[in-house]
């Protein structure tokens, strides 16, 4: 479902491009490819996104804008195969055609997809609450039907009942059966509890070799909820232990974190500098707010900023305290748009920071939260960026239940950090700057 809506736009805009506009196969999947990703950017194929029609038109026409400014760096390459009508077409089509489509995938994976029903093996009232929003977060199609706190013979009972179409028989007689039948109660096990999982272990690998699918509530949870919810780790800890444990920093992030540091340090070079005079017109001195923050394995460094806030103290225990009472009138504009993070690109190039990672906490506020939140320090594994994960997924944190909600986006990150998912979160910053999602 998530793949077809994306290839259906691509291929539209191929053709638009190819034989209504004429122009060539290669400059035809170039213009594509780059109002694809101005698309990508606004989520436009996330399904509450697709549900709406003005919510699709909204975000299409964000992301065609968007897809067309990354178009006009180029235009000296192309300015000769290029013709006025080039955007214009690429509009009307984009905004009329793709909501409409988008809405039927969308009633029709809603109505015609088949729900996934599992037998799971573990206790309801321990797991079942993340198991229910993975159920809602997939429309309810992955189906949680029954919880067994399992013996291997009240699972065998289950399982003969549950997964035969014929009368009850036993695993051995029902190898070749058709698992997503209407008649079949499940169509899979999954596994939320390794000391349950134990119980079991010799029934599982035999309707494993039945062809009967196990499935475990690590790779459904992060699937589906883009985070890893810390009751998920507690219970797999030594799976996760192992995952964070490993170094997975690629060389090729530093080359990437040092270039574009030094290209968008000098794109916003006027844009800071504007920005600089009006402060210093506002409130006078400093123009850079300067703060010690906890780096990759705890190391202390000076991140910088444009302040955007009066000369008022912090307050350590909640640094979120009565912050919009002390807003500046530009601040209040940098702050909306991230203008106020482009000084961290001097942190990105000397290498205390990273373009995308987790936010890099205040001292005092980590030492308070590493005590408070289990598995926190795993969020250091790495330095910390401009931009993350969680930035792009959840709001702006100010109680210790959103700062634990915002640490299993972080370990999310940590556990899939990867160039392709940098890319993702660059993407989707542009729309978190536009405030159309995300939190300062």
């Amino acid at each position: 479902m998530k793949k077809l809506p994306k290839i259906i736009d691509i291929l539209i805009l191929f053709l638009i491009n190819v034989f209504l506009l004429k122009y060539s196969y290669f400059f035809s999947a170039f213009i594509s490819l780059f109002l694809f990703l101005g698309f990508y950017a606004f989520r436009t194929y996330e399904l509450d996104t697709m549900n709406s029609l003005n919510e699709s038109i909204i975000r299409i026409f964000s992301g065609f804008m968007m897809g067309s400014m990354m178009l006009l760096v180029f235009y000296p390459f192309f300015e000769n195969q290029m013709c006025r009508y080039t955007f214009i077409y690429n509009l009307l089509f984009s905004i009329v055609i793709f909501p409409l489509i988008h809405k039927i995938e969308y009633i029709l994976y809603e109505k015609h997809v088949s729900p996934k029903k599992y037998l799971v093996i573990g206790k309801k009232n321990e797991i079942g609450h993340i198991l229910d929003e993975i159920q809602q977060k997939t429309l309810n199609k992955l189906q949680f039907i029954d919880y067994i706190n399992p013996s291997p013979i009240k699972l065998e009972e289950l399982v003969n009942d549950g997964f035969s179409k014929k009368e009850k028989s036993r695993i051995e007689k029902i190898i070749n059966f058709t698992y997503r039948n209407n008649q079949t109660k499940y169509d899979a096990i999954i596994v939320t509890d390794p000391k349950l999982e134990k119980i079991v272990k010799d029934k599982l690998e035999e309707y494993k070799k039945a062809g009967i699918p196990i499935e475990y509530l690590p790779n459904i949870a992060e699937k589906y909820l883009k985070r890893i919810p810390l009751e998920v780790i507690e219970r797999f800890e030594y799976y996760y232990s192992v995952i964070f444990d490993e170094e997975k920093e690629s060389p090729a992030k530093r080359i990437v974190d040092v270039t574009f540091g030094i290209m968008l340090s000098i794109l916003f070079f006027p844009i800071n500098l504007i920005f600089s005079i009006l402060i210093f017109l506002e409130d006078g001195r400093p123009i850079i707010f300067k703060q010690e923050r906890v780096g990759k394995n705890e190391k202390i460094f000076i991140l910088k900023k444009l302040r955007s806030l009066k000369n008022t103290k912090i307050d350590p225990d909640n640094p979120n305290k009565k912050i919009d009472q002390s807003v500046l009138k530009v601040g209040k504009i940098i702050r909306k748009f991230r203008i106020d993070e482009s000084m961290q690109f001097i942190n990105v190039i000397q290498g205390t920071m990273s373009l995308v990672g987790p936010r890099p906490e205040m001292i005092e506020f980590h030492e308070k939260m590493k005590k408070q939140i289990p598995y926190y320090l795993y969020r250091l594994k790495t330095n910390p960026g401009i931009t993350g994960w969680a930035q792009i997924n959840y709001k702006h944190t100010t109680t210790l239940e959103d700062y634990i909600k915002k640490t299993e986006y972080d370990l999310y990150y940590i556990k899939n950090r990867s160039s392709l998912l940098d890319f993702r979160i660059m993407l989707l910053t542009l729309e978190t700057m536009l405030g159309m999602r995300g939190a300062r």
